[in-house]
């Protein structure tokens, strides 16, 4: 969404590429803004997949704020090793040239993961609707298991 923003140049995505261009995180309030705007468009009614996001309880409390509190039906949380998420990342960064991908970045990310997103984990879990995946397998096995536990 946040690309998808900055290449048809909506007003969201000038405000997102202003904060990229300048290093910053692009703030809760866009980014929130981008995903309210993508669920209200018609293709998104019969159901979405959100990857990613929300990413901090200001994030899922302005969401729901904005789209009441069944926007968010379950959270799917693939559970795999931090070192096997740094092979993992690092060699797609070998494979795609992506600088992100370098392993203190990686580390850096875990770290903020563990800070601002892991909370989630538990008010998802509270509320019943957070799904514990295994993580480890290839891409047909691990795409495999959320589609069993989204037909569920």
């Amino acid at each position: 969404m946040l690309r998808a923003n900055v290449a048809n140049d909506t007003e969201l995505g000038r405000q997102a590429q202003a904060f990229m261009e300048a290093g910053d995180l692009v703030p809760d309030e866009v980014v929130t803004a981008m995903v309210i705007d993508r669920l209200g468009q018609e293709d998104a009614a019969c159901g979405y997949l959100l990857d990613g996001y929300p990413r901090n309880p200001a994030q899922v409390d302005d969401l729901v704020e904005a789209l009441g509190e069944d926007v968010l039906e379950l959270a799917i949380l693939l559970e795999v090793d931090e070192d096997e998420l740094v092979d993992r990342l690092t060699a797609r960064g070998r494979e795609q040239g992506r600088a992100d991908d370098a392993e203190e970045v990686i580390r850096t990310r875990l770290a903020v993961y563990e800070e601002q997103t892991a909370p989630l984990v538990e008010h998802y879990e509270s509320k019943g609707r957070l799904a514990r995946l295994d993580g480890l397998g290839t891409i047909p096995e691990v795409f495999g298991r959320v589609i069993e536990v989204l037909a569920e």
